[in-house]
């Protein structure tokens, strides 16, 4: 048999499956017809001309073959022909199809033709007004419509309104089922918009935790590159300067030493590196941060400056742990803050680091006696990492030059951590 002759005119494997759209079934289309606001629905104006048409040929075969004794005349059947054509547009104008419809069937019924015919479109004319407008205008309506037929009918015989009157409880129905369609599609409206509010605020937050992850790794590799190129940079300087002083007393010992620290250096950058990428990596929903850096490693931080040249004296004073993130920010403050001593402050300067808790915070002071950044040279990003780490926690950090000279880098950080905090 070969193979199958696609619609393009190319050639499918006869193993080849062709997939076709399934169809919605006819009570899934039932469905959203019901659920579907009529004046938004599409081909609304084509469907009421069907509409139309299936109307008037039930009430010409309602005027044919009941009350026989009632058969419209010409103007009966004009009159009854003619209330059907507003319906095409009662999706748009209700009020005005029905105002037209009434004053179409006023004077048929005036006439006493078949009183039966115009019954199923006077029901669509009823419904629609139900379904498209607020229920206090509905009952209103309806009691306008049926007081005006009551008295129609009166003026042709007192029977014809009193049996109106005893059928008046299917224009109530239709009127209440209108209503009801009306509450049951604004309840299913309510739910959609719930939930493409609910996708909405997915989505945001996703973006926005996405946002927070970003400006997390841009501030820990700013805060490891830093202190680690910066160190790295010193070490070699000490390095050539011991190896350019005096090149016939070579100090063999200190050289060395100075690239052991540097080779120190690279590999703790390497491990803290190592550790912050590989949330970059991971695709699951595990933590993937790793430990956070703690006030534990400060020691090493005041270490690694003391090599760098800086004379760091200390004064922590922390009795309890505090929560990691705090902990991982006062780390990474003091880790930048020792960074721009180093870097700013001048050769060998001095810089005092205080990390004390008092009641409900825990506070970090940074101070050095340089220099401080060159004026109008260009800004880094040191000091709003410093002030986005403390906000993280919900804490505050004040920097700026003192008055006797020198630097000052101070935070607040809370010991508690409340909600909404990272």
């Amino acid at each position: 048999m070969g193979a199958l002759p696609s619609r393009k005119g190319a050639f499918l494997p006869e193993d080849d499956t062709v997939h076709e759209t399934t169809r919605p079934r006819l009570g899934d289309r039932i469905m959203a017809a019901v659920n579907r606001d009529p004046r938004t629905a599409p081909h609304g104006t084509r469907n009421d001309a069907v509409l139309v048409g299936v109307l008037a040929v039930a009430a010409v075969c309602a005027g044919l073959f009941t009350d026989d004794g009632l058969r419209p005349d010409t103007l009966g059947w004009t009159l009854l022909l003619a209330a059907h054509v507003p319906i095409v547009w009662r999706r748009r104008r209700p009020l005005l199809v029905l105002a037209a419809v009434v004053a179409l069937l006023v004077p048929y019924h005036a006439l006493d033709n078949n009183h039966f015919a115009p019954t199923p479109v006077a029901y669509v004319v009823l419904y629609t007004v139900a379904v498209t407008g607020r229920p206090l205008r509905t009952v209103l309506t309806g009691a306008t419509v049926l007081a005006v037929s009551t008295s129609v009918m009166l003026t042709v015989s007192a029977h014809q309104a009193v049996e109106l009157l005893r059928t008046s409880g299917w224009i109530i129905a239709v009127l209440f089922c209108g209503i009801d369609v009306r509450y049951y599609r604004q309840y299913v409206a309510s739910i959609v918009e719930r939930a493409v509010r609910a996708e909405r605020t997915r989505e945001e937050e996703a973006r926005r935790r996405v946002a927070e992850e970003r400006l997390r790794i841009a501030r820990d590799l700013h805060d490891l590159l830093a202190h680690s190129i910066t160190l790295i940079g010193v070490q070699t300087s000490v390095a050539a300067h011991v190896l350019a002083a005096d090149p016939e007393r070579l100090d063999r010992e200190a050289v060395a030493k100075s690239l052991d620290d540097i080779a120190e250096t690279c590999r703790t950058a390497r491990g803290e590196l190592r550790t912050t990428l590989e949330v970059l990596r991971e695709h699951g929903h595990q933590d993937t941060r790793g430990p956070l850096p703690g006030l534990d490693g400060l020691p090493d931080l005041v270490a690694a400056a003391r090599l760098s040249g800086a004379r760091v004296e200390q004064d922590l004073r922390i009795r309890t742990d505090p929560p990691p993130a705090v902990g991982a920010a006062a780390y990474r403050i003091v880790q930048e803050a020792l960074t721009n001593a180093v870097r700013h402050a001048g050769p060998e300067p001095a810089v005092r680091l205080r990390l004390y808790a008092e009641p409900g915070a825990l506070r970090v002071s940074v101070t050095d006696d340089g220099t401080g950044p060159v004026p109008g040279g260009t800004p880094g990003f040191g000091l709003v990492g410093m002030r986005e780490r403390a906000r993280s926690v919900g804490g505050t950090l004040d920097a700026g030059p003192r008055p006797e000279g020198g630097f000052e880098v101070t935070a607040a950080l809370p010991l508690t951590m409340g909600e909404g905090t990272v």
